[in-house]
């Protein structure tokens, strides 16, 4: 067999990131492997550093991958359909496909100043609260609007941070519905 094309390469290395993205939302960085993420991606652990040069690197890519998946969800959204979707049960049970502000969040602060993860968090926060400070129209400064989207996003985060760590309860449930009654 020949060598893959450049566009088969780029292909795969996509892949890596998708798959590396959906399994550090569901399990964290300390919780995925090299083989892990090659094989969720249907490759082989071998051609791993053919793309990346380390698990770090991958991962500051990946949390950014997360995070701009969430943004372009939320681009056709208003402020109240966003924060509906974000307080649902299926948001709380599905991690892998969920904001990367809530399950990155340990991960990104548990991580070393500088490194890949916590840089891509940093600047993946800073995209979602622009986002959400875009959903203020009513504020009466630029300055209102920012304080506005870093109260919701901390709500929700915090909403459903503590809804998936009580599980699939009626507590978790009363937590989601509580903050969507209050914020909507």
């Amino acid at each position: 067999m020949g060598r893959a094309s450049r566009a088969d390469a780029a292909q795969h290395r996509d892949d890596v990131v998708q798959a590396t993205s959906r399994l550090l939302r569901e399990r964290g960085s300390a919780g995925i492997s090299v083989q892990d993420v090659m094989s969720a991606a249907g490759l082989t652990h071998g051609g791993f550093y053919k793309h990346f040069a380390s698990k770090d690197e991958l991962m500051g890519i990946a949390a950014g991958e997360a995070f701009d998946e969430v943004l372009v969800r939320m681009a056709p959204m208003d402020r109240e359909e966003v924060v509906k979707d974000y307080l649902s049960v299926s948001h709380r049970d599905d991690p892998g496909n969920g904001c990367a502000c809530t399950a990155l969040a340990p991960d990104a602060a548990q991580a070393e100043a500088g490194s890949p993860l916590r840089t891509a968090y940093a600047e993946g926060l800073a995209k979602t609260l622009d986002a959400f400070a875009g959903f203020e129209e009513a504020a009466d400064s630029d300055d209102d609007a920012r304080r506005r989207a870093v109260l919701d996003l901390a709500t929700l985060v915090g909403a459903v941070t503590l809804a998936r760590a009580a599980g699939q309860t009626p507590l978790s449930e009363e937590i989601l519905a509580t903050v969507l009654d209050q914020l909507t």
